[in-house]
């Protein structure tokens, strides 16, 4: 049995699908209520905790026999406006240390901690970036910021505490679930426009973009780092592996609602990077045997549809 923390959030509800779907059974620890969907009757728990609760948290060793953790939710300090500075910082590592010291506790087979592409910012080189490039000390965003402590901490405990423990690099994921909008990155915005007809955001210039990865792809790519018989490395990129642009992000959508008024200005934006942060998966490939299922246009027809089978998001 698998703890997924953040097991019903955006990409919890995908990678627990996706292990569920591999033949394991779940723990969704989330700190809010949360009604299983019938297709997991029977193979899925749901536990309501605070994950910065030692005590609460290692409670669930003794109710459940967890044999691995997925470590999804969301314990950075998010938004700051919500968190006095110090404690918010407290909390994200009292739930980091209290994940860890679970997984010695119930002697598990394997953690993953999540973490993010955000990490890349400012590294040298270019893409598309492999995990080894070193990574520099600051970070101009407190996820990535707090994301880097959480490596540098995962990676030593696991050596001092002899844990088969791996570090997530999760690119921009987007799809059912997600938020109708992302500070980040235009594209779910865009599909809800084309599917609910909604404003579409403004300005977008067609040749900016990202590495986007599909979640039901992200879900499924965190479900096998969790079950391969054999992990080589401590941090893996889970990603699309290329810079998709929002010219074919539009290209994809008109292809599936062409009455869809999509317009995008030209070029790159002036006040975005040069060019945009892509991520190399080759480790991911050998390691699980993962494979995108998901290209652009299947994975905004998919989206679409989902959004007008009366989803709101």
């Amino acid at each position: 049995m698998i703890l997924v923390t953040g097991g019903a959030g955006f990409i919890g509800m995908h990678t627990v699908q996706a292990l569920v779907d591999l033949g394991e059974s779940c723990v969704l620890a989330q700190r809010r209520d949360f009604a299983l969907p019938r297709t997991w009757a029977g193979r899925c728990v749901t536990e309501r905790v605070d994950l910065a609760d030692r005590a609460a948290f290692l409670a669930l060793g003794r109710r459940h026999k967890i044999t691995g953790i997925v470590h999804l939710a969301g314990s950075v300090p998010w938004p700051p406006s919500t968190h006095e500075p110090l404690a918010g910082a407290r909390m994200a590592l009292d739930t980091l240390f209290n994940v860890l010291e679970a997984a010695r506790e119930w002697n598990v087979d394997r953690i993953g901690i999540a973490s993010t592409i955000g990490v890349y910012g400012g590294a040298p080189g270019g893409s598309p970036y492999q995990e080894d490039v070193p990574l520099p000390m600051t970070a101009g965003h407190v996820i990535p910021a707090f994301k880097k402590v959480g490596e540098v901490l995962t990676d030593h405990l696991a050596g001092a505490l002899d844990l088969d423990a791996y570090n997530i690099r999760i690119a921009a994921a987007w799809g059912p679930l997600g938020r109708a909008a992302s500070v980040f990155f235009a594209t779910p915005q865009l599909v809800h426009a084309a599917a609910l007809g909604t404003p579409p955001p403004a300005p977008v210039h067609a040749a900016d973009g990202a590495d986007m990865c599909y979640v039901k792809d992200c879900g499924r790519a965190i479900a096998l780092l969790q079950l391969a018989p054999r992990l080589n490395h401590r941090i893996y990129n889970v990603a699309g592996g290329r810079a998709t642009t929002y010219a074919e992000v539009v290209e994809a959508i008109r292809g599936v609602a062409p009455e869809a008024r999509i317009e995008l200005s030209a070029g790159r934006s002036l006040d975005g990077p040069a060019e945009d942060v892509y991520l190399d998966i080759t480790r991911l490939r050998e390691d699980t045997g993962y494979e995108p299922a998901y290209d652009t246009g299947r994975a905004v027809a998919d989206y679409i549809g989902w959004l007008r089978a009366g989803n709101e998001r």
